[in-house]
């Protein structure tokens, strides 16, 4: 009967994970708190794929999620690695710099005054 084996991180590598880094989520996070003090949007979930990191951003809980906010750092070196996706699953805005990715989330807080 052989041992058993040990796990990833135990054999020096850990499984790969793509995650939002410190300064990323800060930049998310404050879009975030902006469009929930406009009363937009309620929730948010956040997931750590193998290829990808997504934040999901919901009106209401039980809803599918109104945008995503994706990094997949495979794309770097092409079409950037962030993106917003809609409802729909268009991609509304990607690129390499994150803040300027969020500006098309910020364009649905400015609103015409009567």
């Amino acid at each position: 009967m052989q041992p058993p084996t040990p796990p990833a991180s135990a054999q020096g590598h850990a499984p790969a994970q793509v995650m939002f880094d410190r300064g990323e989520l800060l930049l998310i996070l404050s879009v975030y708190g902006r469009m929930v003090a406009a009363g937009e949007w309620r929730d948010y979930g956040i997931s750590g794929l193998r290829d990808m990191a997504v934040f999901s951003v919901f009106r209401r809980s039980a809803e599918h999620p109104l945008y995503r906010i994706e990094k997949r750092p495979r794309l770097r070196a092409r079409q950037g690695m962030y993106s917003v996706v809609g409802m729909d699953g268009r991609v509304l805005k990607r690129g390499h710099d994150l803040r300027a990715v969020l500006r098309v989330l910020e364009r649905k807080l400015i609103r015409v005054v009567d």
